[in-house]
C-alpha cells in the first residue's frame, strides 16, 4: 500500500519478523505518506538487521518518505543499513 499509517504498523512489523534473518530490500518509491509508528518499526527493523549482520536496504525513498523521517529526527542515511 502506498499509505503507511498506524493501522499498517503492526502488519509491517509482522512482515519484518517473518523475514528476520535474511537480507531484505524495501522499495520506498511509492510511499505518499508514512506514519510515525511505521517509521519507528522501520528504524527498529534496521537496528535488528544490523545486529544480525544482515543487510536492510531502503531503496528509492520518495520525497514524502524522506521528509517524514527528517520530521521525526531520523536522517534517512542512518535508517539504511550498509551492506555487510
Amino acid at each position: 500500500s502506498s499509505v503507511q499509517d498506524l493501522n499498517e504498523a503492526s502488519a509491517l512489523h509482522g512482515k519484518l519478523m517473518e523475514l528476520r534473518g535474511s537480507d531484505i530490500r524495501i522499495d520506498a518509491s511509492g510511499v505518499e505518506r508514512i506514519g510515525v509508528q511505521c517509521a519507528q518499526v522501520l528504524v527498529a527493523g534496521a537496528r535488528g538487521w544490523q545486529a544480525d549482520k544482515k543487510s536492510f536496504l531502503i531503496e528509492k525513498a520518495s520525497d514524502a518518505f524522506e521528509k517524514t523521517m527528517q520530521l521525526i529526527g531520523i536522517e534517512p542515511d542512518h535508517l539504511v543499513a550498509k551492506e555487510i
